[in-house]
């Protein structure tokens, strides 16, 4: 990835992708996690840390088969079916996961279970060979098959379940004795074959085992889930104007009858109830818009957003940490950050809530059915009544009374005669150099 983040910890669809797949893991109920890392152990730690999940340690990457054998003392007293997946592999989902296990439970009780899939260009992929019933006949390395093994079109996607002792006893043999001298993890299916016990495979879309190597790679499998989270909204009963120009994240939320412009990206943290309109170029993180509210175009929801129903907010219009009620609306212009904004009110065009002092933040209420003159400042802490108007142009620092007007403005004057002298006098400038 040519990065210092670590690789499993690049987001898609804005979290990272190991949390992806743990958090289909979590679907099964697992006694217990473990994972293994070597380079970045202290970020995956922490990013895992909430979660509970145990880290193992691989010093030396010995390959596949010694990455799997670092878990072995966090799960020396457990016995049960162990799940080997990989953190760059985010999408295996858990029905999945699933028919792993139940394949392992089968009549024929194989000795491990391994998720083949079949790529358009199988490349460097290890090669499955497997009769029709998926009983494995053998595993091969790319870099150790034959010609004719290379041609076969099923691959490996170095996934595999397998019981707790006869994984670990198995592992405990495994040798390095081929090209890269690695110990490799799909070498226990033969020494199981050595021991008479069969192994099998079972076939899932190369979309689900797409792993992640690079940027390249990142971009291309966020497209693919991009395209079918877009799909499952149309069918959830979401109008998306331009699907592809839509970006959503791992966890939003949309209602019925949602419309949604060209050019939308949704951050983390989202929820969109009933008969939304968000308008084009709008970026929306961590808010909660109510039924029947109107977005943008070209707004700006940050975290702590609130939008209740029938609210609106217009033109390069930027909200954080405030909520909006209902049938308030602020459509054009303005920067709402701190605050609350009652019932009907009305925020005109370029009006700011100055929440920031350099060291803290402040608050801002406004009251229902207030009226907030275009080009207002507002100094936080403040508060504006209910039904007070505050006049263009002000600079408010003290709280208005429910109903009052507030001015805070110089007196107009006119000075009649003064715009025509005073260009006289600059022609005449001019015209003197």
């Amino acid at each position: 990835m040519k990065s210092d983040l670590h690789k499993v910890l690049h987001p898609l669809a804005g979290r990272p992708m190991l949390l992806h797949l743990l958090d289909n893991v979590a679907a099964l109920n697992p006694a217990r996690s473990v994972i293994v890392v070597g380079a970045g152990r202290d970020q995956v730690e922490a990013a895992v840390a909430p979660l509970g999940v145990a880290v193992a340690h691989q010093a030396e990457q010995l390959g596949t088969g010694h990455a799997v054998r670092q878990a072995e003392q966090t799960l020396r007293d457990f016995v049960g079916d162990v799940l080997i997946l990989y953190g760059d592999v985010p999408f295996v989902t858990a029905a999945t996961m699933r028919r792993m296990i139940d394949r392992l439970h089968g009549e024929d009780a194989p000795a491990a279970v391994v998720l083949g899939f079949r790529p358009a260009e199988p490349g460097a992929y290890g090669r499955v060979i497997a009769d029709a019933d998926g009983r494995i006949d053998r595993m091969v390395e790319y870099k150790d098959a034959s010609l004719e093994e290379r041609a076969v079109t099923l691959c490996n996607s170095g996934l595999m379940a397998a019981r707790s002792d006869d994984l670990f006893a198995l592992l405990a043999r495994v040798g390095n004795d081929n090209a890269a001298e690695e110990y490799y993890l799909p070498d226990i299916v033969m020494l199981a074959a050595d021991d008479g016990r069969t192994s099998a495979v079972i076939e899932t879309d190369s979309d689900e085992v797409a792993g992640i190597n690079s940027r390249g790679e990142l971009a291309a499998v966020e497209l693919v889930w991009q395209q079918r989270r877009r799909q499952q909204a149309m069918t959830d009963g979401v109008s998306l104007v331009a699907p592809e120009t839509v970006w959503f994240s791992h966890d939003t939320a949309l209602g019925r009858d949602v419309t949604i412009e060209p050019n939308v990206v949704f951050g983390p943290g989202v929820t969109i109830a009933d008969r939304v309109t968000i308008h084009a170029f709008s970026h929306l993180d961590g808010a909660n818009i109510g039924e029947g509210a109107s977005v943008g175009p070209y707004a700006r929801l940050r975290p702590g957003t609130v939008m209740e129903a029938g609210s609106r907010v217009g033109n390069f219009v930027e909200m954080k940490k405030a909520v909006l009620g209902r049938g308030a609306k602020a459509n054009h212009l303005s920067y709402l950050g701190d605050a609350e904004i009652g019932e009907g009110a009305n925020i005109g065009a370029g009006t700011i809530t100055c929440n920031y002092d350099g060291y803290f933040k402040y608050y801002t209420k406004i009251g229902a059915g207030a009226f907030i003159g275009s080009n207002s400042a507002l100094v936080a802490p403040v508060t504006i009544g209910d039904g007070a108007i505050v006049g263009a142009g002000s600079t408010v620092t003290a709280d208005v009374p429910a109903d009052a007007l507030a001015l805070v403005r110089p007196l107009q004057t006119a000075k009649p005669g003064w715009a025509k002298r005073f260009r006289e006098m600059m022609r005449a400038k001019k015209e003197a150099r």
